[in-house]
């Protein structure tokens, strides 16, 4: 498949580096917000995009629940890509000149240890290759961007330390969207997606769930959060283990309905990891 594959950020970013993974023969779309990157895809400015949802220390990255259920964006694939942290120097410096580090605010939660011990400042950046490319332009040696080492390629940066996470199995999970569901068995081992609200009845949460519990059906995500401006209005957002046309997911599903106001499907694709 050729064509275009959005993510947010620079060249360089960890989205950009899943493109590559996810879709080496497409051609990479940098877009300054998720919402940009989603709105690509949707225009058709791009055939997919791809969004960073978790990482493992960090938590949440992006507001997945709040931007694909009304973008008409379905999920078709996940990866995990395992996230390495670098710290880049502009040409000739060193770390002990190094006074202070730029980057994503999620990437700075990732290496607090670090900067700790270093007695580096954190700065806030847009995000990690484009704190990369200000760096560069900047030229000032007690500057640096944390990055990947990738980006440090890309804008001619030295990596001043590699591998500095605090966390050594720091990893993230991103979504490959697409304007078109795909619901085809691609793996034995297959992930559904969707939201639900429940209806405003004693135990409603409870009873929906039942049936997951009662069908064997495991359920690896369950968040919540308020919808309309309403501390009473709550919408869930699940991950489950298997597809729409199994048996069990089936009736599973067919219960939840009994108890809920509406339901919206997302997606239905391979399970990337253990």
């Amino acid at each position: 498949m050729t064509g275009r594959i959005s993510f947010q950020g620079e060249l360089g970013a960890y989205s950009h580096a899943v493109c590559r993974q996810m879709r080496p023969e497409m051609e990479a779309q940098p877009c300054r917000t998720f919402e940009d990157a989603i709105e690509a895809c949707v225009s058709g400015e791009a055939d997919l995009a791809v969004l960073p949802v978790e990482n493992t220390t960090y938590g949440r990255v992006a507001d997945v629940h709040a931007l694909l259920p009304n973008s008409g964006l379905k999920i078709i694939d996940e990866a995990f890509l395992r996230i390495g942290i670098a710290l880049l120097g502009v040409k000739g410096t060193t770390l002990d000149r190094v006074t202070h580090a730029m980057s994503h605010t999620v990437l700075l939660g990732q290496v607090r240890g670090f900067l700790r011990d270093h007695g580096i400042a954190s700065v806030t950046g847009a995000d990690t290759a484009g704190s990369a490319k200000i760096i560069a332009e900047k030229g000032d040696p007690a500057l640096a961007a944390l990055a990947s080492s990738f980006a440090g390629e890309i804008y001619g940066l030295d990596v001043l330390a590699d591998g500095i996470e605090d966390q050594s199995n720091n990893t993230t999970r991103f979504l490959l969207c697409a304007r078109e569901a795909d619901l085809t068995r691609r793996a034995d081992r297959m992930v559904t997606t969707f939201t639900f609200r429940v209806r405003n009845i004693p135990a409603a949460l409870y009873k929906a769930l039942g049936g997951f519990a009662t069908n064997g059906i495991n359920m690896t995500k369950l968040e919540s959060y308020m919808v309309g401006g309403s501390f009473v209005a709550t919408e869930f957002y699940a991950d489950i283990e298997g597809h729409p046309e199994d048996p069990a997911v089936k009736r599973a599903m067919e219960e939840l309905a009994h108890f809920t106001t509406h339901i919206t499907v997302l997606g239905t694709y391979p399970r990337r990891r253990n």
